[in-house]
């Protein structure tokens, strides 16, 4: 995928509110001027070794403003059916996560959060409308624009989206 705006949002982001996953209440907002890769994430996944390079690139870009927000998702297959409390353990634990992670949320359906009804507007090419698995990544610029999505099976540490997020640091 070639790094290029994908939409304005049509409603800004930085108004939603989030749930972290200790329970405090936030909003999109504490990531303005940052650019942030947004993933539905599972424990139980065939993918959640992408854990770590989720990890490795908050590590690598921090510095430079960028954030990694994981939004645990028990919608695919179950493959997240702990508390917020175990999903926080087992990130760390096994993964070693910093990055930050909401409480668990429904990223499509009737319950569906306001972040990814947001984010699931912007369409592409290959990953039109909803999302249909577990770690597809968001890219979101500095101004609250979606830039880039990623399948599940393009690995956070793949050329396609460090460089993206490259070009949206600057």
């Amino acid at each position: 995928m070639s790094n290029f705006l994908l939409s304005r949002s049509p409603r800004p982001l930085y108004p939603i509110p989030l749930i972290l996953n200790d329970g405090t209440r936030t909003h999109f907002g504490q990531f303005k001027g940052k650019v942030v890769l947004v993933v539905n994430v599972a424990s139980n996944c065939g993918f959640t070794r992408q854990y770590a390079a989720l990890e490795a690139l908050y590590g690598k870009f921090r510095d430079r403003g960028f954030e990694v927000l994981g939004v645990p998702c028990n919608q695919f297959a179950g493959q997240e059916p702990g508390t917020d409390s175990d999903i926080a353990d087992f990130c760390e634990r096994n993964f070693g996560v910093t990055f930050t992670l909401t409480a668990k949320a429904e990223v499509g359906g009737r319950n569906q959060h306001l972040l990814y009804s947001e984010l699931t507007k912007f369409k592409t090419g290959l990953l039109p409308g909803l999302v249909k698995w577990n770690f597809e990544k968001f890219l979101v610029n500095r101004e609250g624009d979606v830039v880039a999505r990623f399948a599940p099976t393009v690995e956070p540490d793949s050329e396609e989206v460090t460089g993206a997020i490259e070009h949206a640091l600057g």
